[in-house]
């Protein structure tokens, strides 16, 4: 099986070490642009936008990305209780035309309440599983052209649908991670990709087996990712030096506090990654050649496989054989470490890269008259 390997876009904190503003780079416009084309000429996937309040705007960046891109696919934020499930088909829609095809789009709940209060989002863990499950149901109906009632407890529309549609059919594929056994439900009855942080390969196995069963049972297959960091050379030493030195800057008050600030978080996911590590920076190497140095001040993917490119390869297959198809990585610097990725890593996989997308016809449309398109005058013979 070929597998389709993804790069990140650090629409902040990106640098030389973890932890500190030493070798902390400014991220602006020129230089996403520079780590998107690299990605796109190296043959990565996609790229996954992050979200959240310490980020760029997901939807802009990739929509500023798309003219200065040829096959690159950009995995950008849905958002559930903050912005309409109508609404956001119709943003679906629009950048799934604007890119000929090469939108993806991430479904995510949230887990920080203080953030999710700054949003206008006031419920629990259970309450937000519930509405982006409702949010869900509309948006996917919408997209594949569907006009739809629903009357949730959360989400309540009434002829809901879609002038124009996405390139892709029936709809752009929704992917979507969570951990919990609501998450887990949610991905078995609605999500085409279900994306797991990078545990080790056993609990991986686990998990994927949990959401297959559901999924089975409601008569659906769902297509697996994970999300890693990366750091490869050419010899495992010298991978193993740079681990050590990313976080060469990191000391126990800074550790303490990042993890005071992590485990204010109800996501379930988030603290299977806080114990992997316990936020100690001894026996980081939680599975063969599987570190957690990353988990200690970051949130989110907290583990990076760490070797030469036959290694990490090696490591990516154990993966594969559980079911995993694509493989979402990163590494500090970005820009650096996307090229190590291309020239130390792609040549000891079985790579699936995308081919640059051909345009897609666009049907012409009259001025639409009273929410509707013009009638089309017919001549008479």
């Amino acid at each position: 099986m070929s597998l389709s390997v993804f790069w990140f876009l650090p629409t902040h904190g990106d640098g030389q070490y973890l932890g500190t503003n030493q070798g902390a780079r400014p991220v602006d416009y020129t230089y996403l642009q520079q780590i998107a084309q690299a990605a796109d000429r190296l043959g990565f996937g996609g790229v996954l936008i992050p979200t959240g309040r310490s980020c760029e705007d997901a939807w802009l960046v990739a929509a500023s990305l798309i003219p200065v891109t040829q096959r690159l696919r950009f995995l950008v934020a849905l958002r559930p209780g903050v912005t309409s499930p109508t609404h956001a088909a119709r943003q679906a829609a629009t950048l799934d035309r604007l890119s000929n095809g090469r939108a993806l789009f991430n479904l995510v709940t949230g887990g920080d309440a203080e953030e999710l209060a700054g949003d206008g989002v006031f419920l629990d863990h259970r309450e937000r599983y519930a509405e982006s499950a409702e949010f869900t149901r509309v948006w996917r109906r919408v997209l594949e052209g569907e006009t739809v009632d629903y009357e949730g407890q959360h989400v309540n529309v009434r002829g809901a649908r879609l002038m124009f549609k996405p390139v892709q059919q029936p709809r752009p594929p929704l992917w979507f991670g969570g951990s919990s056994e609501v998450a887990q439900d949610l991905a078995a009855e609605q999500v085409d990709v279900y994306l797991t942080w990078g545990e080790p390969p056993a609990q991986v196995k686990e998990k994927i087996a949990q959401v297959q069963a559901k999924a089975a049972a409601l008569g659906r297959k769902v297509r697996f990712g994970i999300r890693l960091h990366v750091i490869v050379r050419e010899t495992n030493e010298e991978a193993w030096q740079a681990a050590d030195r990313l976080i060469s800057h990191l000391d126990d008050d800074t550790i303490a506090k990042a993890q005071a600030a992590l485990a204010r978080t109800d996501s379930v996911g988030q603290q299977r990654m806080a114990a992997l590590h316990g936020g100690k920076r001894d026996n980081l190497e939680i599975a063969p050649n599987l570190w957690a140095g990353v988990g200690l001040v970051r949130g989110g993917a907290g583990t990076a496989l760490v070797g030469d490119g036959p290694t990490v390869a090696a490591r990516m297959q154990e993966y594969a054989n559980l079911g995993i198809e694509t493989f979402i990585l990163s590494g500090y610097p970005h820009l650096e470490e996307a090229y190590r990725v291309g020239e130390l890593l792609f040549p000891h996989l079985d790579l699936a890269i995308p081919e640059v997308p051909q345009p897609a016809k666009i049907h012409a449309h009259g001025e639409h008259v009273a929410h509707d398109f013009a009638p089309q005058k017919v001549s008479q013979s």
